[in-house]
C-alpha cells in the first residue's frame, strides 16, 4: 500500500470527515461553507480539510483568499478499488462456506 493510499485510509477513519466527503460530493465548497455544517470552529474544519487533501481525496483550489474544495474522484476510486478486493474476497469465501453446509444439510 503506497503513502498515499494509507493516507486516504486515515482520512476516512474519521466520522467527520466522511461527511464532509458526502457534503462535497454534491457541492464545492469553502472552508466556511463546510464548517456551516459542523459545531466545530473553523480551524478544526481545516486540519479535517487538509487531512482530506493529504490523503488524495479532495483537491484544493486557491484563488486569493478563498480555497474551494472538491471531491477528488480518483483518490476515493482507489480506496474502493482498494475495498472492492476484501468484498469479492469475502464473497468466495462465503460462497464456499454455504456450499459446504449445504453439502452436510443433505
Amino acid at each position: 500500500m503506497t503513502d498515499a493510499e494509507q493516507m486516504g485510509f486515515r482520512a476516512l477513519a474519521d466520522p467527520t470527515r466522511r461527511k464532509i466527503l458526502q457534503l462535497l460530493a454534491t457541492n464545492d465548497m469553502t472552508i466556511a461553507e463546510v464548517a456551516e455544517n459542523f459545531q466545530m470552529t473553523r480551524a478544526a474544519v481545516k486540519k479535517h480539510l487538509t487531512i482530506l487533501n493529504e490523503g488524495n481525496l479532495i483537491s484544493v483550489q486557491v484563488d486569493g483568499r478563498s480555497r474551494l474544495n472538491t471531491l477528488n474522484t480518483t483518490g476515493l476510486k482507489q480506496v474502493f478499488d482498494w475495498f472492492g478486493y476484501f468484498d469479492e474476497f469475502w464473497d468466495s469465501r462465503l460462497d464456499a462456506l454455504k456450499s459446504d453446509i449445504e453439502k452436510d444439510m443433505q
